[in-house]
């Protein structure tokens, strides 16, 4: 392993140096802002077996992300903690054969030098943020493993016409189900999707996943269900530990109520541009026999003398709940799971008016004005006073509009306000391939449901920035400012548990 763990390092250092001399010629990939990856350069139609092989591409990427958490005030649950990931993805796409073809994505991450891990010993891996994303903390508990060697993407592929048919490992982007490829390995699943272009200026989608593979995950697990059921002291970071999961629906809250264990994920989406500069979208996600979500978006673009365009846009979502709040209460914490009914106050309550519902909705509204190379934006979201919402899959409920770096603000009965400015300064021809992004949200949560984990009011500036060294090399640079208001219930009243400073820096090369 060590020896690996030296190959890698010094791959990357080859790879980085020869990159800088590399040619303008287009990539065979490029990153978003957000880190998903957009091909370019596909394989080409053949029109024999052997050749969809032969004339497949492989695409490669080295990365390495350095997280630096930095707590105000240090508690027994919250310590400061830094994190290195170093290491890869290798995926391979056959050439179409009779609308055929497939995908195979190998996904490495590493932690080498223990200097930088957070989480040098067992007893310190719950403190682990971030950087949490660039091991599995199940299996440096349980095998002292601080690498990840995952086939995090294997599928079968066919199209026809203008639709499309994969089935087995796979990113599907919606508006609750993502990649989320900001750390060492993308979020994937398991299952079947389709997507039909059939209709004119309409695109519509299916989805039926069985199983997730968790970007801090070595394997697959079940969608929704939270923990694994054992008796081993890591076993809530099995199944689906996401950061906001809720705890309330795990693996032994369902035994108990006789529910089954095992679920599946459903997605269908459409979107539509008959109507010129309206963009409709509409979304529903749903864990059968648990809860279900409905979301419903439009965005009208406005153009604007001198080259500028104002583009307002609002999401509503509601969730339904089919059976999850009998098993889990309205917390995502799982703190209502004992809720009987007695003492109707914050105390028994937790500050939720239905606690044993997961009913729910959310809504916001934006403003996002664009001229070349800006784009400057103002949002608003505010969640209902009944349920959290139910989104473990790293697509996030208010994400475009009003969610910060490293942020979770769709609580019940939260309100946010967010100002972003984002300016490309090669697009503007001013420095060359460097581009960057300030925000601000001010995020006014419920203090009743600090009892039940809500976090304290808090104020957070977000600043990024990123610059395109070479074809395929790039660096980022996030910092995350947050300032909170001292918690008023619970333990910690009186106290500001909620403040830190948040650094992140990645490499990326693409090849």
């Amino acid at each position: 392993m060590k020896l690996l763990k030296l190959s890698a390092v010094a791959a990357l250092a080859c790879l980085l140096a020869t990159s800088a001399n590399a040619d303008e010629e287009k990539a065979k990939r490029d990153l978003k802002d957000n880190m998903q990856e957009v091909y370019n350069v596909l394989p080409s139609s053949v029109d024999n077996l052997s050749d969809a092989f032969t004339k497949g591409m492989f695409y490669g990427r080295l990365r390495m992300n350095i997280f630096d958490y930095d707590w105000k005030n240090e508690t027994s649950k919250t310590k400061d903690n830094s994190q290195l990931g170093l290491g890869g993805s290798l995926i391979y796409k056959t050439a179409p054969f009779a609308g055929f073809s497939a995908t195979a994505g190998f996904y490495y991450t590493d932690s080498p030098f223990v200097g930088m891990r957070s989480a040098s010993d067992k007893t310190s891996l719950g403190f682990m943020k971030s950087g949490k994303d660039t091991v599995s903390r199940y299996d440096v508990y349980n095998s002292g493993d601080y690498y990840i060697a995952s086939l995090a993407q294997a599928y079968i592929q066919y199209d026809i016409s203008k639709t499309t048919v994969k089935a087995g490992r796979q990113i599907f982007e919606s508006l609750l189900t993502a990649s989320n490829d900001t750390k060492m390995i993308p979020n994937t699943f398991e299952g079947y999707t389709v997507e039909t272009k059939e209709i004119p200026k309409t695109t519509i989608r299916g989805a039926l996943f069985t199983a997730e593979k968790l970007r801090d995950h070595s394997t697959f697990s079940d969608v929704l269900t939270y923990g694994d059921g054992s008796s081993n002291a890591a076993a809530s970071w099995n199944g689906n530990d996401d950061a906001v999961v809720h705890q309330g629906l795990s693996y032994a809250n369902f035994v108990k109520a006789g529910k089954d264990v095992n679920h599946k994920l459903i997605v269908a989406d459409v979107s539509n541009k008959s109507i010129d500069n309206l963009k409709i979208d509409v979304t529903y996600t749903a864990v059968p026999d648990v809860v279900s979500n409905i979301a419903g978006e439009l965005n009208y673009k406005i153009a604007l003398p001198g080259g500028y365009s104002l583009t307002p846009g609002i999401r509503y979502m509601q969730q339904i709940d089919n059976g999850g709040g009998d098993v889990g209460g309205a917390a995502l914490s799982g703190q209502l799971v004992t809720w009987t009914g007695s003492t109707p106050t914050y105390k028994s309550n937790l500050g939720y008016s239905s606690p044993k519902s997961l009913d729910g909705s959310l809504g916001m509204a934006r403003l996002v004005l664009n001229n070349g190379p800006l784009k400057a934006q103002i949002a608003y979201s505010q969640v209902a006073n009944d349920a959290d919402i139910v989104a473990p899959w790293r697509g996030f409920p208010t994400g475009g509009y009003t969610r910060a770096m490293a942020q979770y603000n769709w609580y019940a009965n939260t309100k946010t306000y967010d100002a972003e400015i984002g300016y490309d300064f090669g697009k503007a021809k001013i420095l060359k391939g460097f581009s960057t992004l300030v925000r601000y949200a001010a995020q006014d949560f419920d203090k009743k449901k600090q009892l039940a984990g809500v976090q304290a009011d808090s104020k957070v500036v977000e600043i990024d920035l990123r610059q395109k060294i070479a074809k395929g090399l790039d660096a980022k640079f996030r910092v995350g400012i947050v300032s909170a208001d001292k918690m008023t219930y619970g333990s910690n009243a009186g106290k500001d548990v909620n403040s830190y400073n948040e650094y992140r820096f990645e490499i990326n090369y693409l090849f």
